[in-house]
């Protein structure tokens, strides 16, 4: 059975456990206390020097990027519908993922750390230089989901885990997509059965 450091508030957790539910993959959660700073502690950083979560454990395999997890998976288990190997949609798949990692989460870092869960210490110029790069986000995210119902064709793979992740930790700070693709995607990825388990406690 795989083992799961989690924190239910962290994106990155959640879209691994999206997949684990949705793929009927047997998983243990440990949950790591991050608002208690369980992150840093001496046991947690014998698991994951970069004191962050997720970390999947598989036997002696321990693996501890988000997105790494997910390719890890869907390999190990064959789980081509989540991650095809169709090249032109392997492509898409890769494209989103790495969009999300390296231009949507820095910017969800940058507007729900510091306006929710710093409270008064949150770097404001951080919240601001957020909101204003995302008007330019959603726009490439709607434009990308023109005439498709997810990111990389008609059935939902792990781009769409990754990035409706990232969408939904928006919601913290009462920030919710504009544009009507995007809108209309993120409630089809909001009904998969993965997706409603691994969000937090209201």
């Amino acid at each position: 059975m795989y083992v799961l450091y989690h924190f239910p508030y962290s994106q990155h957790a959640r879209r691994v456990v999206s997949l684990m539910v949705g793929a009927n993959l047997e998983y243990e959660l440990r949950h790591v206390d991050m608002g208690k700073g369980a992150h840093q502690s001496a046991e947690y950083l014998a698991v994951n020097p970069n004191h962050q979560v997720p970390t999947l454990v598989d036997g002696d395999i321990k693996i501890h990027e988000s997105n790494a997890i997910l390719r890890y998976l869907c390999v190990k288990h064959g789980l081509d519908t989540w991650y095809p190997k169709e090249l032109p949609l392997r492509a898409k798949v890769e494209q989103w993922l790495d969009w999300n990692q390296c231009r949507l989460s820095p910017t969800v870092v940058d507007i729900v750390l510091n306006s929710v869960f710093l409270g008064p210490k949150g770097d404001k110029a951080a919240v601001e230089r957020g909101l204003s790069r995302l008007p330019e986000l959603w726009s490439i995210l709607d434009a990308g989901l023109v005439g498709t119902q997810f990111l990389a064709g008609s059935r939902p793979t792990i781009a769409d885990l990754s990035v409706a992740s990232s969408v939904f930790q928006l919601t913290f700070a009462s920030v919710t997509p504009t544009g009507r693709n995007t809108v209309d995607w993120f409630q089809r990825v909001s009904g998969l059965e993965g997706f409603r388990k691994s969000l937090p406690p209201q």
